[in-house]
C-alpha cells in the first residue's frame, strides 16, 4: 500500500508539472502573438504616417509653389515659388531647435515648454499622449510638414510686392508668435482648445482648420492691408501668366491633402479612411459649387474658378474631415465653394484690398466656415474618441444633440482670428522698422525675379 501511494503521488506530481508547463507555454505563445500583432500594427501605422508626411510636404513644394507661381505675372514667378520653397528649409530648422517643443511639449494652456528642445528625447519610442503606435520622431516630422505649409499660404496675399529679406524675418517671427502657440492650444496636451487632452474649450479641429487655415488666412488679409496694393492695381491687368502650372499645382494639392487630413488619424485605421473619403467629397462638391456660382454670374465656367473651388473645399473640410459623414462633407464642400467665390469676387471688390492670390478669401473664409460647420455636423458615429466615465461615446456636434459644440468652435475661431490679426500686425511693424517690408517701386516694376534673385523664369533667347 505504501509503495502504491508513492506511485500515485509521483504520477500526480508529474501530471501537475506537465499541466503547469502547458499553461506556461500557452501564456508565452499568447504573449508572443500579442507582441507580433502589436509590432505589425506599429509597422503599418508608421509606414502610413511616413507616406503622409511626404504627401504633406509635397503640398508645399511642388503643390503650392506651382499653384501660386502660375497665378502671378511672369516677372514674379521665381520669387513667388522661392517663398514656398525656402520655407521648407527655414521652418524645418526652427522646428528642430525649439518649434516642436513649443507646440507639443507640456507647458501651460497657451504654449508648450522646452522639454523637447533640440528634439531631446524625440526618438523611436512612441508618445502615448499623441500617437501610441508610431515613433515620436515620426509624429514630430509629420507635424513639421503642417508648420511648413501654413506660413507659405500667407505669401499669396503679398505676392509680387514684399522684399525677400522681410519675408524671411516675417515668417520666422510669425511661426513663434502665431503658429506655435495656436498649434499647442488646439493639439498640444493641456492646450486651451484641445478637445481630447484636457482643454478648457474643446474645439474640434481634426487637421488644421483653425491652426492652419484661419491663422494663415487672417494673417494674409492683414498683410495685404498693411503693404497696400500692387503698383497699377486694379487699373492695370494682372492676369495669371500660366494657368497650366496652377492646374498642376492644384491637382498636387488635392492629392497631398489626403496626407494632410487622412494622416491626421495618426494610424492606418478606419478613421483615416473616413477622413480620406470626406476630404475627396468636400473638394469635389466645392469645385462644383464655385463653378456653378461663377457660371451663373459671368456666363462661363473658368478653369481658375474650378481649381480655386477645389482648394476652398479642401480648406473647409480640413477641420471636419475626421468627424463628419460623407454626405455632410458634400454639404460643407458645396457651401465652401459658393461662399469663397462670393468672398473673392463681391467682398474683395467692395472693400478694395489687394489680396493678390486670394489667400484670405479661400483660406481665411473657408477655414472659418469649415470650423463652424464642424460644430454642426461632427458625430460620434464617425469619431468616438470622446467617452464618458462608463466608456460610452459622447455626442460631438449639433447633429448629435450637442449644440454647445458650435459655441466651442466659435471660441476657437475667435481666438485664431485675434491671435493672427494682432500678432501679424505687430510682426509687420517690427519688420518694417528693422528692414522695411515692401519692395522699392523700381524693383516691383522690374519684377521680383530679377530685382531680388537676379534670375528669370523664362529665357526665350537661349
Amino acid at each position: 500500500m505504501y509503495r502504491w501511494n508513492h506511485v500515485v503521488l509521483a504520477t500526480l506530481l508529474l501530471s501537475g508539472a506537465a499541466l503547469g508547463q502547458t499553461v506556461t507555454d500557452g501564456e508565452a505563445r499568447w504573449a508572443a502573438m500579442q507582441s507580433t500583432v502589436k509590432a505589425a500594427q506599429s509597422a503599418g501605422d508608421n509606414a502610413w504616417m511616413l507616406v503622409c508626411s511626404a504627401l504633406v510636404l509635397m503640398m508645399t513644394g511642388p503643390g503650392l509653389a506651382l499653384f501660386y507661381g502660375g497665378l502671378v505675372r511672369k516677372k514674379n514667378v521665381l520669387g513667388t515659388m522661392m517663398q514656398s520653397f525656402i520655407l521648407m528649409a527655414v521652418v524645418t530648422v526652427l522646428w528642430a531647435v525649439v518649434g516642436y517643443s513649443l507646440a507639443f511639449g507640456e507647458g501651460n494652456s497657451f504654449i508648450g515648454g522646452f522639454h523637447y528642445l533640440f528634439l531631446n528625447g524625440v526618438g523611436a519610442a512612441p508618445n502615448a499622449d499623441y500617437a501610441g503606435t508610431i515613433p515620436q520622431q515620426t509624429f514630430m516630422v509629420y507635424q513639421l510638414m503642417f508648420a511648413i505649409i501654413t506660413p507659405a499660404l500667407i505669401s499669396g496675399a503679398f505676392a509680387e510686392r514684399m522684399k525677400f529679406s522681410a519675408m524671411l524675418l516675417f515668417m520666422v517671427l510669425w511661426s513663434f508668435l502665431v503658429y506655435f502657440p495656436m498649434a499647442h492650444m488646439v493639439w498640444g496636451k493641456g492646450g486651451l482648445l484641445n478637445a481630447f487632452l484636457g482643454g478648457r474649450y474643446g474645439c474640434l479641429d481634426f487637421a488644421g482648420g483653425t491652426v492652419v487655415h484661419v491663422t494663415s488666412g487672417v494673417s494674409a488679409l492683414v498683410c495685404a492691408l498693411y503693404l497696400g496694393k500692387r503698383l497699377g492695381y486694379p487699373s492695370e491687368p494682372m492676369k495669371p501668366h500660366n494657368l497650366v502650372l496652377s492646374v498642376i499645382g492644384a491637382c498636387l494639392l488635392w492629392v497631398g491633402w489626403f496626407g494632410f487630413n487622412a494622416g491626421s488619424a495618426l494610424a492606418s485605421s478606419a478613421l483615416a479612411t473616413s477622413a480620406f473619403v470626406a476630404t475627396h467629397f468636400g473638394a469635389a462638391a466645392a469645385t462644383l459649387g464655385w463653378m456653378l456660382a461663377e457660371w451663373i454670374k459671368s456666363g462661363k465656367p473658368s478653369v481658375l474658378g474650378a481649381i480655386s473651388g477645389a482648394v476652398a473645399g479642401l480648406v473647409a473640410i480640413t477641420p471636419a474631415s475626421g468627424f463628419v459623414t460623407p454626405l455632410a462633407a458634400l454639404g460643407i464642400g458645396f457651401a465652401a465653394g459658393v461662399v469663397c467665390f462670393f468672398m473673392v469676387t463681391a467682398i474683395k471688390h467692395v472693400f478694395g484690398y489687394d489680396d493678390s492670390l486670394d489667400a484670405f478669401g479661400v483660406h481665411g473664409a473657408g477655414g472659418t466656415l469649415g470650423a463652424l460647420l464642424t460644430g454642426v455636423f461632427a458625430t460620434y458615429l464617425v469619431n468616438d474618441g470622446l467617452k464618458d466615465a462608463s466608456g460610452r461615446p459622447l455626442p460631438l456636434g449639433l447633429v448629435d444633440g450637442h449644440p454647445g459644440q458650435v459655441l466651442n468652435q466659435l471660441i476657437g475661431v475667435a481666438i485664431a482670428w485675434a491671435l493672427a490679426a494682432v500678432g501679424t500686425l505687430i510682426i509687420l511693424k517690427v519688420c518694417d522698422l528693422l528692414i522695411g517690408v515692401r519692395a522699392e517701386p523700381q524693383n516691383e516694376t522690374e519684377g521680383l525675379d530679377l530685382s531680388m534673385h537676379g534670375e528669370e523664369a523664362y529665357n526665350f533667347e537661349a
